[in-house]
């Protein structure tokens, strides 16, 4: 994967997954976005990085954070957004996703933000980019990169030393982009302690994430953790009953008060979205002192931003 986003002078060409990145690359658009945050914070600094750029989100599938997130990324370094209407392009009529991204760089775009239900749809369009960077937004249940640096970010600001930190991951991990993008970068920053848990049917295979001790009680995993990474039931990717009822769920795997107790009395809560309040989260824990999960849809701007500007200024 590396050679598809990384060019013969070792510069990020395409982000598309965090699996495999070097430690600087990945440290250097934290460090970036840190730059930017702090600015627009003190200032309100909006750095045309990427005047006259043309930025196009080609989403195939929903998003509320991701899709908000990168338009307005893109915006405040001074891009041009195309929010590509998937229902009434050609796409619909049968042209393949090579001939759309071929068609759109001929119009002079300089990135296309790419999300789809299939794993892999993002480094295939990589491999046929000419002169467009393409950013994984979500394939699948393969990589959410940007979602994976923000979470990274949320808890290095408050955790510079990552080495020492216990984290667990819980919930739907078979399903979920999110957890392996979670796991790369946290194991790339030198996190040693990474911990999964959840029903064995909603477990990776046993070749995948080998490297994280696996869970199926969730008030042994929470134990002593700084922070708990809570992941729902993706239902639309999953057989039907796969993960029993969902008041059965929530006794097990979910997250309230009670075992938030077990963790870290200062324990980070952290949340990609949507929420299911009920059936992996209490509303309690949700919205309580511990909760980073509005912090994270927070620094997914200045992420994004950091990537947008890593791959396309200059």
């Amino acid at each position: 994967m590396s050679h598809v986003q990384i060019d013969a002078d070792g510069r990020l060409r395409h982000l598309i997954t965090l699996e495999g990145l070097e430690r600087s690359h990945i440290s250097g658009m934290l460090d970036r976005a840190v730059e930017l945050r702090e600015a627009f914070s003190a200032t309100g600094s909006r750095p045309q990085l990427l005047a006259a750029r043309t930025v196009v989100n080609l989403f195939f599938e929903p998003s509320t954070r991701t899709r908000s997130s990168f338009e307005l990324a893109a915006r405040r370094l001074g891009a041009n957004v195309l929010n590509f209407d998937i229902s009434g392009s050609s796409t619909s009529k049968g042209e393949s996703l090579e001939d759309t991204l071929a068609t759109l760089e001929a119009m002079q775009a300089d990135a296309f933000i790419v999300r789809h239900k299939e794993n892999g749809t993002p480094e295939r369009l990589a491999r046929h980019a000419q002169r467009a960077a393409i950013l994984n937004a979500g394939d699948g249940n393969n990589a959410h990169p940007t979602q994976g640096l923000l979470d990274a970010l949320t808890i290095r600001d408050r955790h510079p030393d990552l080495a020492s930190l216990k984290v667990v991951i819980c919930g739907d991990i078979r399903h979920s982009r999110v957890a392996r993008s979670d796991v790369h970068v946290f194991k790339s920053l030198g996190v040693a302690d990474v911990r999964l848990c959840g029903p064995a049917a909603l477990m990776p295979d046993a070749s995948e994430l080998q490297a994280c001790p696996r869970f199926d009680s969730f008030d042994e995993a929470i134990e002593g953790c700084d922070a708990i990474i809570m992941l729902r039931l993706q239902k639309e990717r999953m057989v039907a009953g796969l993960a029993g009822s969902e008041s059965e769920y929530f006794q097990r795997f979910g997250l309230n008060a009670a075992r938030l107790r077990r963790a870290n009395s200062e324990a980070m809560v952290l949340h990609p979205g949507p929420m299911n309040r009920g059936v992996e989260i209490a509303p309690e824990v949700a919205d309580g002192p511990q909760s980073c999960v509005l912090r994270q849809v927070a620094n997914g701007i200045p992420v994004r931003m950091a990537v947008l500007a890593t791959l396309l200024e200059g």
